[in-house]
């Protein structure tokens, strides 16, 4: 994984200044941007770190950066910084997931552990998303007839059961079985249900006429 990059949006010159050498001194790289539009235009979906952004701003303020993020697709956890901190700014922001807010003046120590917080938050995310996609791809490795047959599968149907409701032979079954659980990396049905539910690879129709690529 890349180094991080800890993101600092204010526009208040001395402030942004101040934040960036502090970060810098706990050793991680900082980018500094005067407002949230020179940000967003700067901005790499795919950059890990976080964004430590004051909430009152001319033009955008944290609300506005926020909710752009989250219509981009973009998961860069936020942490906002207010000296105009109220019960329900806190809400709203947390409810659009901002990882915290810290009230000004706030002390350097609370800095620091919101954005090793942060960074761990984003490590553990990346390291999900990666996860997902290894079974994504596996699952797309299926051909149109072997996902009906996986999912009752792990719903606990019979082999019998399944040749008589797909109007197939008894040993057809076993062979798809036998290359479904070798697709998906699995040893067993058990082992292979929880593996689709954990992803959310069953929520789909019972009988599909083709299988859907699935994407993420």
């Amino acid at each position: 994984m890349t180094e991080p990059v800890i993101f600092v949006v204010d526009d208040d010159d001395a402030a942004r200044e101040s934040v960036c050498a502090f970060i810098e001194a706990i050793g991680y790289k900082a980018t500094a941007f005067p407002s949230g539009e020179e940000f967003l235009a700067k901005l790499s979906p795919d950059t890990f770190g976080c964004l430590v952004t004051d909430y009152k701003m001319p033009g955008m303020d944290a609300l506005d950066i926020q909710e752009h993020l989250v219509e981009s697709g973009v998961s860069l956890p936020i942490i906002v910084v207010s000296g105009y901190a109220d019960v329900p700014t806190a809400v709203r922001l947390m409810k659009r997931g901002a990882l915290t807010l810290l009230e000004k003046p706030y002390q350097d120590q609370e800095l620091a552990e919101a954005i090793a917080e942060a960074l761990a938050k984003e490590r553990k995310q990346r390291s999900s998303d990666q996860e997902r996609q290894v079974v994504v791809d596996r699952y797309n490795t299926l051909t149109d007839d072997e996902p009906p047959i996986m999912r009752m599968l792990i719903g606990g149907v019979p082999n019998k059961a399944i040749a008589s409701r797909l109007n197939l032979g008894l040993r057809t079954v076993e062979r798809r079985r036998q290359r479904i659980l070798q697709k998906m990396a699995v040893q067993s049905v058990p082992e292979l249900a929880i593996v689709i539910t954990a992803f959310g690879l069953n929520e789909q129709e019972e009988e599909p006429e083709a299988k859907e690529k699935l994407e993420i």
